[in-house]
């Protein structure tokens, strides 16, 4: 992070990224000072409520960050500006989105916590969307138009006030990654699980944190556990709450990670979960997408799988899944980011903050199987680009996985018998 000062000194000259988090309340006119090389401007965590009429002055500027802030309409400047591509306002008070505000070439739009009740129709101009962040408004509907947005490959649109889901969003062909939780379509109760008392637990240290919670590791009566508590807040997956349902209603499989309770009484009653410690030896397949890939994991530079590796992930992800499909639960971030390995073909699907639930065994269920069922084909392209040598057998499934019309994409269940005979 850098300082206003060194802005104003000429410090930050040539600068390609710029992050301020000084509690601004205007926009720095030395900005634009990097109008020839700034490419990331990042005003996070400011009191800011409007940028400046010149903005498009920053000619190189690609991605622009002002989340946290006081804004209560997207900044219609934004829309000139040319090489704008990546625009993140999540948790302001926005509640307008003018039509003026979308750049032609944008394809990650994040609005998530804010006031929003309407986007406009023209968000169906930005034909270039790939991932589109809009949990924790008000939206009743979405914009018809946005059917024309035929690249968007990840869509968030939890905890709103959607009574349904459009019918024409499971029919969008690159649609892989869909989170629609906590809105009054989709609303369930929290399933039964067992109270464990904090007061049981030894807690130890922390094992990691993430967009939703805290993981440390615990004892409970003598054996190792991992204790999650959540932040409380809204993420940019959707409610805490909801992904807490998903890991309950998740039950028992080889390549899940169980929970064995929730803890009813956390000292400062955040929701909290207790599950099984992993193995150690199980680290994350890949890192999340960058800036660059969008909606594409990015992974370790001369990472390589073994034929019994690649088949070992990929046979226990699908039976994950279908597992999940079966009980109406939907990941809605299948990701291999999300995935666990030993590096030897055990893997555990884990992160259900973008899970939703279901109705099984309806016309619903069955298109958002194979929604999800084109993640599962991105990750086996993955896989394969990867792999020590060709495999046509899981090649096939890959292609059959990413067909562009959802209907024509097989099953979980077909996935996992022809897996079975690669």
């Amino acid at each position: 992070m850098q300082t206003l000062q060194q802005l104003r000194t000429g410090e930050l000259a040539g600068a390609e990224r710029l992050q301020l988090r000084c509690g601004l309340t205007e926009f720095p006119r030395e900005i634009f000072d990097l109008a020839e090389t700034l490419e990331i401007l990042d005003l996070t965590g400011n009191a800011l409520s409007s940028l400046p009429d010149d903005l498009p002055r920053l000619h190189r500027l690609r991605i622009i960050f002002c989340s946290e802030n006081q804004f209560t309409e997207l900044p219609p400047v934004l829309g000139r500006c040319a090489s704008l591509n990546m625009i993140g306002f999540k948790s302001n008070r926005i509640a307008s989105v003018p039509a003026a505000a979308l750049p032609a070439r944008l394809r990650w739009l994040i609005l998530t916590d804010n006031r929003i009740e309407q986007l406009p129709a023209e968000l169906g101009r930005c034909t270039d969307m790939q991932k589109l962040m809009l949990s924790g408004n008000r939206l009743r509907a979405l914009p018809p138009a946005l059917a024309n947005c035929s690249k968007l490959e990840l869509l968030r649109i939890s905890a709103n006030r959607l009574p349904q889901l459009p019918g024409w969003l499971t029919s969008m062909p690159r649609l892989a990654w869909l989170a629609f939780a906590g809105n009054p379509f989709s609303e369930a109760p929290l399933p039964p699980a067992a109270s464990i008392s904090w007061n049981a637990l030894q807690i130890q240290h922390k094992l990691g944190e993430g967009a939703s919670g805290v993981i440390h590791q615990a004892t409970l009566d003598g054996k190792p556990v991992a204790v999650k508590v959540y932040k409380g807040a809204m993420t940019s997956d959707g409610l805490p709450t909801q992904e807490m349902a998903a890991c309950i209603g998740a039950g028992t499989h080889p390549n899940l990670i169980p929970v064995l309770g929730t803890i009813p009484d956390h000292p400062t009653q955040l929701p909290a979960l207790v599950m099984p410690l992993v193995d150690p030896d199980l680290r994350n397949l890949a890192g999340p997408p960058s800036f660059a890939s969008c909606t594409r994991d990015v992974y370790a530079d001369g990472q390589f799988f073994s034929t019994e590796a690649l088949l070992g992930i990929a046979r226990g992800i699908a039976a994950a899944a279908a597992h999940l499909h079966a009980r109406g639960i939907m990941h809605g971030d299948l990701y291999a980011h999300n995935i666990l390995n030993c590096g030897k073909g055990n893997a555990v699907l884990g992160d259900f903050g973008g899970a939703s639930r279901f109705e099984p065994g309806t016309a619903l269920a069955s298109a958002l199987e194979r929604l999800e069922v084109r993640a599962f084909g991105y990750l086996l392209e993955e896989l394969l680009e990867r792999c020590e040598e060709e495999l046509p057998q899981v090649r096939a499934l890959a292609i059959d996985c990413l067909r562009p019309a959802p209907g024509t994409r097989p099953a979980f269940a077909e996935a996992i018998a022809r897996l079975a005979a690669a």
